[in-house]
This record gives structure tokens, C-alpha cells and sequence, in this order.
């Protein structure tokens, strides 16, 4: 059976209708299981879809289409589960005009479901402080080229935060379902870009390596990668015991759901008063999991210390497999950082881009002097945005290298767009239509 025969009989048969009126966590939401046997369909199959309503910070509702499909997928094992992508169109986009598509992967940055996108995203969600409610703009500004949009739950239904291969094969069926529900009005030969910043960014560095070989019928034309974190176990320890310690707890929590052996380690040497914490990291959304544990140092509640916790052979182990960089994307890539960052180190991220050119990846990456993390986030929106737009539309790759610059915001390009993303931002807030500028075709 194909990917395309499975969504004829799967697709329209479980179609879950009309949005949610109260959107339910995703744990106790019906939407996100399937009496579908997975083992006899293929990735990407849709098992149902359902209208959703989006809004900004789960208030102001968003004008656009969205809609979400649960799909078939894999883990990082190849064993088959069900994920959750929200995938969306401008308001009054026609179906009928080609467009490509991006495949946008939210920094969640924690395992609580309520900041899965797919939940945080949506009318009435009671998501505050989850980075994912922050990221709705980029999404937005997507919308406003004409794209469509896909929104993957890549850490899957277990919040496998910082997990190896598996972010990058839940966007990219996200990917392949977009492309088979008939609403989007894709088809195989829609042209896609990943893009993703931070967590976000690492999320779309996994699945621009897994692409050629998990999803080589697609035509991934570009990826974006925002500060991708580069070496995940470097920034545990630079992170721990800093004001952003909540990223080391929650990433720990992480792996410790997605890899049983570093559960196993973890109750073996770390402090019952700690498991404790890491606990609780698990229900809390980002930014206040990062105000409760800031300076949290994990260090005295180690036996033995952080040293002899990652330096035990299972959790180095997982902590090498967990570095991306080791497989060379199939697409070019651009790549943005800041050099100053404060949460995600620029030498790891030179590391990972060094990785990338030694295999002859193509990589455009930019070095920020005076961003901090979270704002060159939304600073680099045009310069992004428009490296996507250039793929999309065919022309001339930029030469590969490696540059450093002030601010992107300086740029004559950036500082003429930046009066369009105002009012782009406007719109959301008085919750005015979302309509495409322009369709690339």
C-alpha cells in the first residue's frame, strides 16, 4: 500500500469535523490516538483531521485557515506512533493556486503538553509561557508570503525534548501529509523549506540530515536553521547552574523519556530532591520553568558530580548521538547567530557549521555581534523569510561561507521590511485578516 493509496481509504473516513470549542491537552484529547494499525501504513498516511482556530496567546483569534492532521510517523528506533501538525493557509487563499510550502518547527522547548504547537497554538489554550505562543508572528509572516504552513509536533506525543532523528522525521511526515490533504491544494511537486530557531533550529537541522534518506521524493529546496543549539550536551553545562538552568533541567527530563538507559542512570546518581525538581519541570510551560529554576546548579545533587554523569558510557552515549552534524543535508542551508548569545553558544554552532562544510554542505551562515537569543529571533525575521523566498522562487544561491555583521537589522533590505512586519503584527492583535502578499508559484 502507498503513502497516497492510504490516505484515500484513511483520510476522509475519520474526519473530526468542525474546531474544538475548548481545546483539550493533548493527553486527554481523543484526537491525538488511532485504532489504525500502524504497522500496516506508511508514513505520512493521515489517520483523521480536524478545523482548528488559532490565536495569539490562546486570545486574540487569527484569521487565517488551519486545520490538524494526525499522521502516521516514526520514532527514532523506525517503530511507527501517531503524531500532530497544524498546518495552515492565508485567509481566502485558493487551493487551487500552487504554493509551496513550509515546514515550521517551534522551539518547544519543554515536555509539558500544553506547549506542544498543535495545543498552544489554538483558541482558547491556556498555554502562557510557552515559546511556541511567542513564535505565532514567524508562523504568520510565513502565512503572508502566500505559503502554506505545516507545524509539526516534533517532540511527539512523549515531549522527547533534545531526542536524536525523530524531531526530524515528525516534520518531515508532517511534510508528506500536508502535501495529501486536499484542502492545502499541494501536491508532489510543491516546492518546501524548513525552518526553525533554537530548539526550533536543531529541529530542522535533524530533519534537513534524515531527508535524502527518510524522505527522498520530497522537494526540500532550503532549510533555515536559527541558533541550533549545535552541541545540546555543551549546553547542559554551560546552562546548568546559569539563569537559563531551566533548559538543562527540562532537556534532562527529556532524555530521560526518550532513552530508558539515561532514566536509569539519572535514578541511579542524581539526589531524590532533584528527580523531585525534574519532575515538576515536566508540567511547567518554558518562561516559567525558566523564572522558577534560574541558578538551579545540578552539580551537588549529582554522586560523584556532573563529571561522573556524563562521562558514564550510556549517557555518553546518547549525548554523542544527540550532536547534530554528522550527516550531510541534501539542501543548502542558512544558518543565524548571534555571537554574543547568551543562551546558545556561538563557538558550538561554528562547530556544527564546520561539521556541515566538511561534508560540502552549502551553508550560508550569518553571525550577529549584537543580538541576544531571543530577539535576533524576531530582528532576523526579513533576512530569513527572504532566503526562503529566493529558494522558493529558483534564484542563485548567495556564495557558501561564513559572515559576521553587526545586526542584521542594519541591512537596507531588512530596515525597508520591517515597516511591513509592524503592521503584520498590527493585524494579529486586532485579529484582521491574514492574506497573502504574494504566491510564489
Amino acid at each position: 500500500m502507498t503513502v497516497g493509496d492510504a490516505f484515500e481509504i484513511i483520510g476522509p473516513a475519520h474526519d473530526f469535523g468542525p474546531p474544538p470549542a475548548c481545546p483539550l491537552l493533548p493527553d486527554a484529547d481523543p484526537f491525538y490516538h488511532s485504532s489504525i494499525d500502524l504497522t500496516r501504513v506508511a508514513p505520512g498516511t493521515i489517520l483523521h483531521s480536524r478545523r482548528v482556530r488559532t490565536a495569539l496567546f490562546g486570545r486574540i483569534p487569527q484569521r487565517v485557515h488551519a486545520w490538524q492532521l494526525l499522521y502516521r510517523t516514526s520514532d527514532m528506533h523506525g517503530a511507527p506512533e501517531a503524531a500532530v501538525t497544524t498546518v495552515l493557509l492565508p485567509w481566502g487563499a485558493d487551493p487551487a493556486r500552487s504554493r509551496p510550502l513550509v515546514s515550521f518547527q517551534c522551539a518547544i522547548d519543554a515536555v509539558a503538553p500544553k506547549c506542544f504547537p498543535s495545543y498552544a497554538l489554538q483558541h482558547g489554550a491556556r498555554a502562557l509561557g510557552s515559546i511556541p505562543q511567542l513564535e505565532l508572528p514567524l508562523i504568520v509572516a510565513a502565512l503572508e508570503r502566500g505559503w502554506a504552513v505545516s507545524v509539526p509536533d516534533h517532540e511527539g506525543l512523549g515531549g522527547h525534548f533534545g531526542a536524536a532523528r525523530e524531531p526530524g522525521y515528525r516534520a518531515l511526515d508532517g511534510v508528506r501529509a500536508a502535501l495529501r490533504f486536499a484542502p492545502l491544494g499541494l501536491s508532489e511537486r510543491t516546492r518546501i523549506g524548513l525552518w526553525g530557531y533554537s530548539g526550533g533550529g536543531l529541529a530542522t537541522a535533524w530533519a534537513a540530515e534524515e531527508a535524502a534518506e527518510y524522505a527522498p521524493e520530497l522537494d526540500i529546496v532550503g532549510a533555515v536553521a536559527g541558533s541550533p543549539v549545535g552541541d545540546p550536551a555543551m549546553a547542559f553545562v554551560r546552562l546548568n547552574g546559569s539563569p537559563f538552568a531551566g533548559f538543562a533541567m527540562v532537556f534532562t527530563a527529556g532524555l530521560g523519556r526518550a532513552y530508558p538507559k539515561i532514566d536509569k542512570v539519572l535514578r541511579a546518581k542524581v539526589s531524590a530532591d532533584y528527580l523531585a525538581l525534574l519532575a515538576r519541570a515536566e508540567h511547567s510551560a518554558t518562561l516559567p520553568l525558566l523564572a522558577r529554576f534560574a541558578g538551579r546548579n545540578a552539580h551537588r545533587h549529582v554522586r560523584g558530580g556532573i563529571g561522573a554523569l556524563l562521562t558514564h558510557p550510556d549517557m555518553r552515549t546518547v549525548l554523542d548521538e544527540i550532536r547534530p552534524g554528522a550527516k550531510a543535508p541534501a539542501m543548502p542551508m542558512f544558518v543565524l547567530q548571534g555571537v554574543n548569545d547568551e543562551v546558545i553558544a556561538v563557538a558550538d554552532v561554528d562547530a556544527h557549521v564546520d561539521r556541515y562544510r566538511a561534508q560540502g554542505v552549502h551553508v550560508r551562515y550569518v553571525r550577529d555581534r549584537l543580538s541576544a537569543h531571543l530577539p535576533l529571533q524576531f530582528i532576523g525575521v526579513p533576512v530569513m523569510v527572504d532566503w526562503l523566498a529566493d529558494r522558493f522562487a529558483g534564484r542563485a544561491l548567495e556564495p557558501a561561507g561564513v559572515g559576521t555583521v553587526w545586526s542584521v537589522a542594519l541591512s537596507p533590505k531588512a530596515l525597508s521590511e520591517y515597516p511591513a512586519f509592524a503592521v503584520l503584527l498590527a493585524k494579529m492583535v486586532s485579529g484582521r485578516p491574514i492574506r497573502a502578499r504574494s504566491v510564489l508559484r
